[in-house]
């Protein structure tokens, strides 16, 4: 096969880019002028900001949390809330969305079976994935059994172009006939809030795996990031995410900004959501704290030991393997109690302050882990 066959470019879906480039282009250049020259009410930037979190927080708590991890259960009227302002995002079904996401998250930074992945490229991660036919993004339904059964889900899927055009056009139009004012409702209601919320997306496929840092895990491009966490509703924590993917929260920490994260809470108090899946303390200490060992260890392998006397490298080196010794036990500990205490909640025999006892052991062993942070957190100032 030739060079020229072999690096060829995967035909260009003349759809998509005309949509991003036409939208970007109205945005930047007539929605400042329609501004300008005739202004926008007071009720018209209300509905652009309420649309614009509508269909932000739709595709963070409905295609991604609910659909495409399962992080929790949501009510009939609720599920369909999220689908008609995620069907206005104009990112495609929520069957193909998060068949190709569950794709991202198999294999994650593969160049060849990652639909975006991020070490193609800020541009190919952020908008050029779907600008182009690219095998990677082959549309297989193998991987969404469970969302084929949705009734609702598959209706979407089968009127998707005919829903997507109505919504996106539609509930504008409705706020300028409304308003008094249809061009600049279509402008700024209409175009202008789904550029924003394209790229807002986009930035979790692109940004988000580039600019940030990794406290849990380094397997993946995935960054925690809380700037971009401002723009995403939450979704800028990507390194916990991409480690505990089947957490209905992202900002796992009670400070960090997660609106969505707020949001599916609060909905489980009037019973709009139920079963929300949280990831055991234990383990998320266990991924802070192999990473901490494992930037001590690169801080002691990078130490010039020219400035250093032979016994002090020996001594830090000796304090690093007492600390994995010491995450070790406390690893094989949590994992006996909890399979003890799993066990006696089978046979369905276990007293309440038996629970009450299993459930103390756990939270010691976890109070281990914390006072080893703070333990690593002085020897690595050690090294630096």
């Amino acid at each position: 096969m030739s060079t020229d066959v072999q690096t060829k470019k995967p035909p260009l879906i003349i759809l998509n880019a005309l949509i991003f480039a036409l939208t970007a282009l109205v945005t930047l250049i007539v929605v400042p002028w329609y501004g300008i020259v005739h202004g926008y009410s007071a009720g018209i930037w209300a509905f652009f900001a309420v649309f614009l979190v509508a269909n932000g927080m739709s595709i963070t708590t409905g295609y991604h949390r609910l659909w495409a991890h399962r992080t929790y259960e949501a009510h009939p009227a609720m599920r369909f809330v999220l689908l008609v302002f995620g069907t206005m995002a104009l990112q495609n079904s929520a069957w193909v969305w998060c068949s190709g996401h569950r794709r991202h998250h198999l294999n994650v930074d593969d160049n060849e079976k990652d639909p975006y992945s991020a070490k193609r490229g800020f541009w190919f991660s952020h908008i050029g994935w779907m600008l182009r036919d690219y095998p990677s993004g082959e549309v297989d339904f193998s991987n969404i059994p469970d969302l084929k059964r949705d009734p609702m889900l598959a209706f979407q899927h089968r009127h998707y172009a005919v829903l997507a055009i109505l919504i996106n056009f539609g509930l504008p139009l409705l706020v300028g006939w409304a308003l008094g004012d249809l061009w600049g409702a279509l402008l700024l209601v209409g175009v202008a809030r789904l550029c924003l919320s394209h790229h807002f997306t986009f930035f979790i496929n692109s940004l988000a795996h580039i600019w940030g840092s990794r406290p849990y895990t380094e397997d993946n491009t995935a960054r925690d990031n809380p700037l971009l966490a401002l723009v995403t509703h939450g979704e800028g924590y990507h390194n916990f995410h991409h480690i505990f993917a089947h957490d209905y929260r992202n900002g796992v920490r009670w400070w960090q900004w997660d609106p969505t994260k707020w949001l599916i809470a609060a909905c489980s108090w009037v019973g709009l959501t139920r079963r929300l899946k949280v990831t055991p303390a234990f383990q998320i200490q266990r991924a802070l704290l192999a990473m901490q060992l494992n930037r001590a260890q690169q801080l002691l392998a990078r130490l010039p030991e020219a400035h250093r006397p032979p016994t002090h490298i020996e001594q830090l080196r000796n304090k690093i393997a007492q600390e994995y010794e010491a995450l070790a036990t406390a690893v094989a500990d949590w994992t006996r109690v909890k399979e003890q205490w799993l066990e006696e909640k089978k046979r369905a025999v276990i007293e309440h302050w038996e629970q009450a006892k299993f459930q103390t052991r756990l939270r010691e062993i976890e109070q281990r882990l914390k006072v080893q942070r703070r333990r690593l957190r002085v020897l690595q100032a050690e090294l630096a």
